[in-house]
């Protein structure tokens, strides 16, 4: 197939990994394939990053990783939970970070910061009792809109977390509306 076809469909069966469980969905691109130390691969979608996960793999919707870094050969991910909504406002919890020792990471580094960052809206700290929580507007790929997301610092009580929630849903429906 020529390039030209290459954009025209976004992507071509020969740029994911033989042995991909994954299932793409219609709209969704392949951007980036990296390599495992130790075997498998990891694929960067238009939609989300696929990792290994038991026999199979799992997307992760760029919205929902909280934070990735790239050091030394390994990417490390840290992706939310989403535990509950107060208003319009969506909670989330980190689970704990997930190292991917990379031994060919071709353009997947670049390509998973462009991705978590592009997808951030707006972030702001608030300091609360017992630590804070982020409040980011986020685009989720594959859908229109913004969403709001509130993620506690561990050790914030999670009532005080809430009720931030719960205030700032209040200050983005206003804006929304004009008021």
């Amino acid at each position: 197939m020529t390039g030209r076809v290459r954009r025209l469909f976004g992507r071509l069966v020969d740029d994911l990994p033989p042995d991909f469980t994954g299932r793409l969905v219609a709209d969704e691109r392949v951007l980036g394939v990296a390599e495992l130390a130790d075997g498998g691969y990891i694929v960067a979608t238009s939609f989300g990053l696929w990792l290994p996960d038991g026999d199979g793999t799992r997307r992760i919707g760029w919205h929902v990783i909280s934070k990735v870094t790239w050091e030394g050969g390994t990417l490390t991910v840290v992706e939310a939970d989403e535990t509950g909504t107060v208003a319009d406002a969506v909670l989330l919890a980190d689970r704990p970070p997930r190292r991917l020792r990379l031994s060919g990471p071709g353009r997947v580094p670049e390509v998973v910061h462009a991705r978590v960052t592009g997808s951030i809206k707006s972030r702001h700290h608030r300091d609360l009792p017992g630590g804070g929580a982020w409040v980011v507007q986020r685009s989720v790929a594959g859908r229109d809109g913004i969403v709001l997301q509130v993620r506690a610092d561990p050790g914030t009580d999670p009532d005080v977390v809430r009720s931030l929630a719960a205030q700032v849903a209040e200050q983005v429906r206003r804006v929304r509306r004009g008021e």
